[in-house]
Formats: C-alpha cells, structure tokens, sequence
C-alpha cells in the first residue's frame, strides 16, 4: 500500500471517481519534483525509503510499521469481519510496483468494530510481506479499504500458497499485465472478489501502516489465518512480471497482535 494509494482516497471522497496511481522515473521525479521514485532494492530499497524524501522519513522513525512477523497472537473474542462483497468488472493497472484491480467506489465494503470501510482496491506481493513465525508464503493480498470520516483505512490481507489453480482470481491472470501503464478496462469480464478470500475468516489482528512509502501508521489490519491457493504457473506468471515486490517485517515494538479464538 503505499502514498498514492492514500492521496487517491481523498480523491476518490471528493470527486467519485475511480483512482489509480503511477511513479515516475528518479530522473523525471527530479526534474517535476514530483514524489520521488522508490523501489523494492539497491538505492531506492526499503532501507533507504526515508532518505529519497522528508515525507517518507515515518518509513524509518515510525514505532507501528509493517509488515510484520505474526508469532505469539493474543487470543481474543474478536468480532468476526462483515465482509459485503459482489461480483466487479475488472480494472487492472500495473503501476511500476504492483498490479493492482481498481474498485467503483461505494459497492463493496466491510464492517470492522462496528465501523464502515469501503473497498478501493486490492493488489499483489510477491513473496508475501507478513510472515507466519518467520516463514513467507508465496504471494499476498492486500484488499484496501477506507473510512472517509475517520481517515483511517483498513486492509484485509490473504496468504497465497503454491496447490490448485485460483478460479477466482483467473479472471485477473488471464489478463495480467507485464509492463507498467495506464489502467485498462476489460470488456465483460467479471471477477468474484468475495471468493478470493478463505472460506474461514480466522485472524490476526493489529494495528500499523501501509507497507511503503510514505509508510503512513493509519491502518487496521486484519491478516487471515488460511491461505488460499493458487497454482504454480499463477504463482510463477506473476513472478515474471514482479520476481520481489515485498518489504520486510518490521519491529513490533510494544503493540499487541490478538487472534481470533
């Protein structure tokens, strides 16, 4: 999840419409002075996310960062998640950092402690960013939610391992894009986003921030227990496109990570 991402939200409150996002190159950011461009390694790599610019100085001084390793979950009585999905037309954008299925705004939403989330977009992580006592599991996915009135968002985050192939999220590999550009609208094609998500909604919960810059700690997230599956060939068609798009666990600090009972 990462600044456009939060700057598009208050676009979409505003205007309705739907958002996407892009980055340009270091050499073109310099020279529009637009945000600077970031990476996944070398000299514009996690570490060094806070030294490109004074607005992603969080990435580095903030105390309640993510991803996160997920060992030791309290466990709780949470509140299961309201999760009110329906069928979308599908939007996709490779946006230089992830591809990523845009949401039509106000359709599709979850409940989380008694407050409303709506759905903006989900995206892909190749390995995936959280980590289960230290073990990665081949992808993630991140389904990004926002509280306009609380100006908070909330991300739904889903294990992607390695067995049959996704029905669910064929749709979207079927047309994945390989290179970055502009968003497209595909014609007919519908994508059942409630079935992406494991049949059993056991999780962790925390609170911490979005997993890039400027790595802004106004999140809920609740990652699921159960992965769901996709095939290797789903698995491997993506790594060709991204081969590590990840940041890595953080320090939790003193928060508190509950799981559901």
């Amino acid at each position: 999840m990462d600044r456009r991402t939060l700057l598009k939200c208050l676009s979409v409150s505003a205007t309705g419409a739907a958002f996407s996002f892009s980055f340009p190159s270091l050499r073109a950011a310099i020279a529009s002075k637009e945000e600077p461009h970031w990476g996944y390694e070398g000299e514009t790599g996690p570490e060094l996310w806070s030294d490109l610019s004074p607005d992603f100085g969080v990435c580095t001084a903030g105390q309640q960062q993510s991803p996160i390793n997920l060992e030791g979950g309290i466990s709780s009585e949470l509140a299961e998640v309201q999760v009110d999905y329906q069928e979308i037309p599908l939007r996709l954008i490779h946006n230089g950092h992830t591809v990523q299925v845009n949401i039509e705004p106000g359709d599709h939403h979850i409940i989380l402690d008694n407050k409303k989330f709506d759905l903006l977009q989900f995206h892909f992580h190749h390995p995936s960013e959280h980590t289960l006592n230290g073990f990665h599991h081949t992808m993630e996915a991140h389904f990004v939610h926002r509280n306009s009135a609380l100006g908070e968002l909330a991300v739904l985050a889903v294990f992607m391992k390695e067995g049959s192939e996704n029905q669910a999220l064929k749709p979207v590999w079927n047309f994945l894009p390989t290179e970055e550009g502009p968003e497209e609208v595909i014609e007919d094609v519908i994508v059942p986003i409630n079935q992406i998500l494991p049949i059993d909604r056991s999780h962790y919960r925390y609170f911490g921030s979005l997993t890039t810059p400027p790595c802004s700690e106004t999140v809920h997230w609740v990652v699921f227990q159960q992965p769901v599956e996709i095939s290797t060939a789903q698995a491997q068609q993506f790594a060709r496109v991204f081969s590590w798009n990840a940041r890595p666990t953080q320090p939790i600090n003193r928060r508190f990570v509950l799981q559901s009972s």
